[in-house]
């Protein structure tokens, strides 16, 4: 597959991520034991993106107060939820982001935990936190980063008996790199095709729901517009018909994402429109990837990885057919501002 290196994949990814699980568990059980308040989940741009998923999670699974804070707002707004008594979770490749980093020092300063994922060792994030996990790698961070953060928040779960179920998720957390593996490579001539398809196509709707509405956004805001320098927009399904649906026409890009939680049939009635009135729906469904060995039950909570994974092939197939490389940017860290 294009710029996809298999051997590469599965040894940071399997080996190398599911080799924390240890360590996770034993952060995690050291905070239950003293006892918390609730969890701050903090990011900027993709990594707060990354956080929604598991806000979802949280909220609709456990009992846990959680929160999930975009760094600079977080650090003015005085929220009335933060104390010394919350736990703070971050996660960076570059360990570099400014709001990231600063919010990290704020938490900590204030006496909260803190913990971070980063994929490069010897950062400023790595050295602000409490506790660190360095993968060593920005290759494949993003999926290394989605594992850590199952087996951190369903460790919290667990240890807040509320889900007993924790051992064979994790068994289970396991397999999912071969099960990202066989997606991408059942995914990719489709990727190919919607980049040959839509490398003119100047604007494009994106729709996700559930613990699939952070993939929706950081595509559509940190792939399409920040490293392609398409116009793009990422619309809730719940949202959608309260103004967006107004500009759907027959050569509209509508782009949804759909996974298997319980907002899947706000998906259904978008996708009822859409395909209605635009010649141009992509639907992306976590359903049509087999997941070997992983329970139906589980299913909903790994789309999140399947998700992002298939995405992916469409950013490399965009910048070979667009001559765009992901890597170019005019402004962001080229410049202060």
């Amino acid at each position: 597959m294009l710029k996809f290196d298999e051997e590469l994949f599965l040894n940071l990814v399997e080996k190398e991520g599911l080799g924390f699980r240890e360590q996770i568990e034993n952060i995690v059980d050291g905070i239950s034991q003293r006892g918390y308040s609730n969890i701050f989940l903090i990011g900027a741009g993709g990594t707060i993106a990354m956080m929604y998923p598991y806000e979802y999670i949280l909220k609709s699974n456990s009992t846990i107060d959680v929160h999930a804070e975009i760094a600079a707002e977080f650090m003015v707004m005085n929220n009335k939820h933060f104390s010394k008594d919350s736990v703070c979770i971050f996660t960076s490749v570059s360990g570099t982001t400014k709001e990231t980093v600063a919010a990290a020092e704020y938490c900590k300063e204030r006496g909260a935990t803190t913990i971070a994922l980063v994929a490069e060792p010897n950062t400023p994030l790595t050295q602000a936190v409490d506790y660190c996990i360095t993968t060593g790698s920005e290759k494949h961070s993003f999926d290394t980063f989605f594992m850590l953060l199952y087996m951190i928040v369903f460790r919290f779960m667990y240890n807040n008996n509320e889900f007993p179920q924790y051992k064979q998720f994790t068994e289970e957390v396991a397999l999912l790199p071969r099960a990202i593996l066989d997606a991408v490579k059942a995914f990719d001539k489709k990727a190919e095709e919607f980049a040959v398809k839509h490398k003119e196509t100047d604007y494009h709707m994106m729709v996700g729901s559930g613990n699939l509405w952070g993939n929706t956004y950081s595509y559509a805001m940190c792939i399409l517009e920040e490293m392609q320098w398409i116009h793009a927009k990422s619309i809730h399904a719940a949202e959608f018909f309260h103004g967006t649906l107004e500009l759907v026409v027959e050569d509209t890009s509508v782009i949804l994402l759909k996974g298997e939680d319980e907002t899947r049939p706000l998906m259904d009635r978008v996708e009822r429109f859409a395909e209605k009135v635009t010649k141009e729906l992509t639907v992306i469904d976590t359903k049509d990837f087999d997941m070997p060995g992983i329970s139906e039950e589980f299913r909903k909570h790994f789309a999140v990885s399947i998700n992002w994974s298939v995405l992916s092939r469409i950013s490399v197939h965009l910048e070979r057919e667009r001559n765009h490389s992901l890597d170019l940017r005019r402004y962001y860290r080229q410049m202060e501002y």
